[in-house]
């Protein structure tokens, strides 16, 4: 699972072939012994759980990087290589 940003502690993880849980455009999230998995289009959490200033910090994140955060899912689920994404500064 490669991970595509880092930031206030945050580790954002895009897997190639998530074919488990998620059919839809999203992303997992970790803080410290926390894991979120949520939606690119909308920031919802679809499972997990992240603190909540943690998660309000992520879904602002997926809003401002929403386009890169889909071309980086088009590679994804296509077994390609992944981009780095920039983080929240």
């Amino acid at each position: 699972m490669p991970s595509i940003s880092f930031f206030y502690g945050i580790i954002i993880y895009m897997y190639f072939y998530d074919n488990r849980e998620h059919h839809s455009p999203h992303l997992h999230a970790v803080y410290q012994d926390d894991k979120a998995v949520l939606s690119i289009p909308d920031g919802e959490l679809l499972s997990g759980n992240l603190p909540k200033n943690k998660l309000r910090v992520v879904q602002a994140w997926i809003e401002l990087r929403k386009e890169d955060l889909l071309a980086d899912w088009n590679l994804a689920v296509n077994g390609q290589e992944l981009y780095p994404i920039e983080p929240l500064k």
